[in-house]
């Protein structure tokens, strides 16, 4: 199996970076319960420098830094610590003075009311609470300007205080809810975000090349991030990174790390909460983080609309496909094009990073690349015939 799959997915890397227009640099992994079935690197770190694309290449992994922020809350749900039900405003006070955006008066200045009820800890793991990203709403990008609120790649806490585009648990849209919730774990926990990760998931895993910060070592081995202007010539923005340190530990987008180490993390799902240095999550735990919690709401995951095309490209993830949303990760209703099954798991980050967690067959591969905007025309269909090949390989 290891070679069938070897060869196509060593094929789908080299066409991505080697044509035309293609991507930079890319590496993708897959792994089973065990250990890793495929490692490949191809292309460059950085285009014009001869630096190649490496296996131990380190990327910026925005939001696929969610999940494992998700895993922090659940793990304070196990011990009682908080419950899903409770009010975001019993931690993290500061989410009740957010308020639903109604309009904007003639001047441009945004008006507001209170939400209809509190946002809850079920509301920031689901995206049902109303808050979005200011480059896929151009309500919220509108709300920012205006009021002066700064990006959310500044990593601050003034960036996470937007607004609300609907009342929470109306709607599913994507935006700072896991940035809310980390907040909410260094609350309870009583210490920065990163290092509960450290603690709780990292060293049971043995997750050492990942963090808000990077090792003098990770900065050296650190993939630039490319911009694909609308006539498809990319420019590298070796200048372009996180704050290092921030002064906000983003649980939803903060993350730097190694494509092997987000294995490790895959794998404990695959092997239903436990790591190589002692368990992270309950099976039961796992269970529930799996499954589509927008489906009893009557609700679904869908696709998204740029408000900034520098940053993102409007698009949808298999359209047509119903979707919904667990702790935290989409989730296919039904059986992916690719081979992926039904009640499946996956996510991805704004630099066209994609990974999947398949429970049911016990595989989860990882696709990274380090170019804006996101769904880049060459690396996100090279994510698709990545996994689909890994499916092909499975079966051969």
């Amino acid at each position: 199996m290891n070679h069938v799959i070897k060869q196509a997915a060593d094929a789908v890397l080299g066409y991505t970076t080697g044509r035309l227009g293609g991507a930079p640099g890319v590496v993708a992994m897959v792994t089973d319960r065990n250990g890793n079935l495929y490692e490949g690197a191809s292309g460059k770190r950085e285009l014009g420098q001869d630096q190649p694309m490496t296996t131990d290449s380190v990327f910026a992994i925005f939001s696929t830094t969610k999940a494992i922020c998700g895993t922090t809350a659940m793990q304070l749900i196990e011990e009682g610590r908080i419950k899903l039900s409770d009010p975001a405003k019993a931690y993290v006070p500061e989410i009740a003075e957010v308020g639903v955006l109604t309009g904007f008066d003639a001047d441009g200045q945004p008006t507001t009311r209170p939400p209809k009820r509190d946002i809850t800890i079920n509301d920031l793991l689901l995206h049902t609470s109303g808050f979005c990203y200011e480059f896929f709403s151009a309500d919220d990008l509108k709300y920012r300007t205006a009021k002066g609120i700064p990006t959310v790649v500044s990593c601050t806490n003034a960036s996470i205080k937007t607004v609300l585009l609907h009342d929470p648990g109306e709607a599913w849209a994507y935006g700072v809810n896991l940035d809310w919730l980390g907040k909410i774990v260094e609350a309870v926990r009583g210490k920065r975000l990163g290092a509960v990760m450290q603690e709780r998931i990292f060293e049971p895993l043995g997750m050492t090349e990942i963090g808000f910060t990077m090792t003098p070592s990770m900065k050296a081995r650190r993939a630039t991030i490319h911009d694909r202007a609308a006539d498809g010539k990319l420019t590298p923005l070796p200048d372009l990174a996180l704050p290092d340190p921030p002064e906000l530990d983003c649980g939803g987008h903060g993350l730097y790390a190694t494509v092997g180490e987000y294995m490790k993390f895959i794998r404990m799902f695959l092997n239903d909460g436990a790591g190589p240095n002692g368990r992270v999550l309950k099976a039961e735990t796992v269970a529930l983080m799996s499954q589509d919690g927008l489906r009893a709401m009557d609700l679904s995951a869908g696709g998204w609309t740029t408000s900034i095309p520098s940053l993102t490209n409007s698009g949808e993830f298999f359209p047509g496909l119903p979707k919904g949303w667990a702790y935290t990760f989409m989730v296919n209703r039904e059986q992916a094009p690719t081979g992926r099954p039904k009640d499946s798991l996956m996510w991805a980050g704004l630099a066209n990073s994609y990974y999947w967690i398949d429970r049911k067959t016990g595989i989860g591969g990882y696709w990274a690349s380090q170019i804006l905007p996101f769904h880049d025309v060459a690396s996100y269909p090279g994510f698709v015939d990545f996994e689909a090949a890994v499916y092909r390989g499975i079966k051969a």
